[in-house]
């Protein structure tokens, strides 16, 4: 699957704005669904640190940033990181994924923290900034 990110930066270098789905949630604002947004450099440290302590971490752990961010946070962390000003639209979600579509996720990150695992997880807007400024803009890929 494609990242998040890079897709939303494809939108905007093409068409100068993103499209979101609206919200068919009342408790829920248009943009305003939250996802826990994980930056993979943060998602590798996690698996690493299990490899480090195999002996005594065994089962199944979520790994995730433990907080859940909207679509608007992201969206607009990725303006940001081109300097453009936040330009998005909201579209029809497809009737088929209304009833499917998950509004909130947020990881329980305790047993991951109780394994010793005590790294800070990069804020959303900093890892979307370096995500962008670093690989997506010079187009840059891993082992170059």
């Amino acid at each position: 699957m494609r990242s998040l990110v890079h897709k939303a930066c494809g939108q905007i270098r093409s068409a100068g704005k993103v499209s979101l789905f609206k919200s068919y949630k009342p408790e829920f604002k248009d943009g305003e669904q939250r996802r826990d947004f994980l930056y993979v450099k943060d998602a590798v440290e996690m698996t690493l640190h299990f490899a480090e302590c195999a002996t005594t971490a065994g089962g199944l752990y979520n790994l995730g940033s433990g907080e859940a961010n909207t679509w608007l946070a992201l969206t607009s962390a990725i303006f940001a990181a081109l300097g453009r000003p936040p330009n998005i639209e909201f579209i029809e979600m497809p009737a088929a994924l209304r009833d499917k579509y998950q509004y909130f996720t947020r990881a329980d990150i305790s047993r991951l923290r109780a394994t010793g695992y005590d790294r800070p997880v990069t804020p959303l807007a900093d890892a979307v900034r370096d995500y962008v400024q670093n690989y997506l803009v010079p187009d840059r890929r891993l082992g170059e």
